[in-house]
């Protein structure tokens, strides 16, 4: 079985992409979201209480997402002390939930693919790409956020052009080619047809 890699900017429209990819029968495994679960659970939430305080989960135990992305949003030794402990948990997770599909592929949808080192273990990765501006509207209106809080966000991550690079495969965003026909002629590919 063949891990193929989805990514994209925030706000390039992956997970619209990877839906379209589900929608064909292939199995999609989230690793943001993932990563968003085993944060509540042990022994990681053990661990970011350590190196935070009990206060970043509340009375139910679950993680206040607000009071960690405020620790570590502009501390890079923060943000790199819990990248340290999420990314090695979901690689775990995601081998362990990659045995248990069958498949031609998998997807492992990730918005820092490249960043976080995922793409080392897998066979292929796609790109999703969409112009900036595009991308920082889509992004705002999603997440009702600010133009800055986006573009932070963005001067963060991989920037377009080093991303598109890395990838093997590469799928418009942009409104000029329809989506369905780039998605089809990769999932032939990557089943061998």
């Amino acid at each position: 079985m063949k891990k193929i890699g989805i990514t994209g900017g925030i706000g390039s429209g992956k997970t619209f992409v990877a839906n379209i990819f589900k929608t064909l029968g292939i199995p999609v495994y989230d690793a943001d979201k993932a990563a968003k679960q085993l944060m509540n659970l042990e022994p990681l939430r053990n661990k970011l209480k350590q190196l935070f305080g009990n206060s970043i989960y509340n009375e139910q135990g679950e993680l206040n997402r607000p009071v960690l992305a405020s620790l570590i949003f502009n501390d890079k030794k923060k943000l790199d002390a819990v990248n340290a402990l999420v990314h090695p948990a979901v690689a775990q997770h995601f081998n362990i939930w990659c045995n248990k599909q069958n498949a031609d592929y998998i997807l492992k949808e990730a918005a820092i693919m490249f960043e976080s080192g995922a793409n080392k273990i897998l066979d292929a990765v796609i790109c999703v790409t969409a112009p900036e501006t595009t991308r920082i509207e889509r992004a705002m209106k999603r997440d009702n956020t600010s133009e800055e809080k986006i573009k932070t966000i963005i001067a963060r991550q991989l920037n377009e052009e080093d991303r598109n690079k890395r990838c093997n495969y590469l799928i418009k965003n942009d409104g000029t080619e329809p989506l369905l026909p780039q998605v089809l002629k990769i999932h032939d590919l990557l089943k061998g047809k």
